[in-house]
């Protein structure tokens, strides 16, 4: 009968001897045991086929399948009664076996390198898209409200003490006293952790992240609007700390709105060359225009007329500019004249008004706080103005 070539080496089972010995002397075909003992010297070589199998089985490849069948049909034509050609035929399988096995485990190597390049690319591209997710989590908009509503109130405040007659001595020195006490504080926190800590427990929710290591700008918002209040005329200093109130907030809030949707400003403002803050965009320098715009045109046409002038006919309680009269004396020597009145003077103070707003809010003066620069800017630019208005006045009357 024949046999096949490797059950030479399979019949030192024990489990095989038995078998043959009990039943019948013709040798079988070798079956795995469960036994993981040998009870024999272990052979020379150790069958490859069950090793074989479970690597056809993984690949599932029905041409394996194939020449694994017609092995097994060229291994049974061997017959037990010639052991050469039974050597033979079974150092042929070995070679062929060998050859098979190590195609094979290229193969498998070849597809898991594969595999974990492609994997490799699957986690760069999930590394950059969660680097996207986290850019565009970062970049939700920080509002500030309560920042802004601080900031804002100011100018609501400074309207109440127009219409209501406020003194603008009581209100520099109440200025002067806050600020007397606030340096000292911030100076103070910058240098001990402890006081740092505690007055951003009382004041942080106000305050940036970028100032929790400089100055306060609340201490340069009082600076700015303190010093308008003691260099200008009192109507002129209202309208600067009311631009500086709604402007800058105005300025603020449209251009982290719509500023993405807006080009840049450019580096320098064109024609006069002044530096431009390179995080400004069209849309905050578009708000801050018609903010200032509006801002000055509506103070000196209705609520200027709302503060009454005192007895004594104080020129510092008087305006620089009224609808009938066009330029006050406080500001021109031309007297009762019509300069500049009505609607032109109107759309000429807020154009000119806007503009400027628009540009001091925008400017890069390094270290400097926009909270001092835009009050006195604009403040210093409407009082230029009404002089030149004067001038003009009284050069065409």
């Amino acid at each position: 009968m024949a046999l096949p070539a490797n059950d030479a080496f399979s019949l030192g089972l024990a489990h095989d001897q038995r078998r043959s010995s009990s039943r019948t002397r013709t040798p079988s075909l070798p079956r795995r045991s469960s036994s993981p003992k040998v009870s024999s010297p272990p052979p020379a070589f150790s069958p490859p086929s069950s090793g074989i199998d479970m690597a056809g089985a993984a690949t599932g490849k029905r041409g394996y399948k194939r020449k694994a069948s017609s092995r097994q049909d060229s291994q049974h034509s061997v017959s037990l009664g010639s052991p050469s050609a039974a050597a033979a035929a079974a150092a042929a399988t070995i070679e062929e076996l060998v050859e098979e096995v190590e195609g094979q485990i290229l193969a498998r190597e070849a597809r898991k390198s594969h595999v974990r390049n492609g994997s490799a690319s699957n986690k760069k591209s999930s590394g950059k898209d969660k680097a996207y997710d986290s850019a565009s989590a970062t970049a939700k908009i920080d509002w500030e409200i309560p920042r802004k509503a601080l900031h804002s109130s100011i100018g609501f405040f400074s309207v109440y003490l127009w219409t209501s007659n406020g003194s603008r001595e009581h209100v520099v020195i109440a200025l002067s006293t806050a600020l007397a006490i606030l340096i000292p504080i911030d100076i103070l926190r910058l240098r001990y952790r402890r006081i740092e800590r505690l007055f951003e427990k009382c004041v942080g929710i106000f305050m940036r992240d970028s100032e929790k290591k400089t100055s306060n700008g609340v201490i340069w918002y009082m600076l700015g609007v303190n010093t308008v209040l003691v260099a200008l005329p009192l109507d002129i200093a209202v309208v600067s700390v009311l631009i500086l109130s709604w402007a800058d907030t105005a300025a603020s809030t449209f251009g982290r709105l719509y500023g993405s949707r807006t080009p840049r400003l450019p580096a320098r403002l064109p024609i006069l060359g002044l530096p431009l803050a390179p995080r400004k965009s069209l849309a905050g320098f578009i708000a801050a225009a018609i903010t200032g715009a509006v801002v000055a045109t509506g103070f000196w046409t209705i609520v200027g007329p709302m503060r009454s002038i005192g007895s004594g006919g104080d020129a510092s309680s008087g305006l620089s500019w009224t609808w009938e009269r066009g330029v006050g004396s406080s500001v021109s020597d031309v007297g009762n004249a019509n300069v500049f009145g009505g609607w032109l003077g109107t759309v000429t103070i807020g154009v000119v008004v806007g503009l400027v707003t628009a540009v001091a809010e925008a400017l890069d003066l390094g270290s400097i706080d926009d909270n001092v620069s835009l009050p006195i800017i604009t403040g210093g630019c409407i009082w230029g103005l009404f002089k030149a208005l004067g001038w003009l006045g009284s050069v065409f009357l």
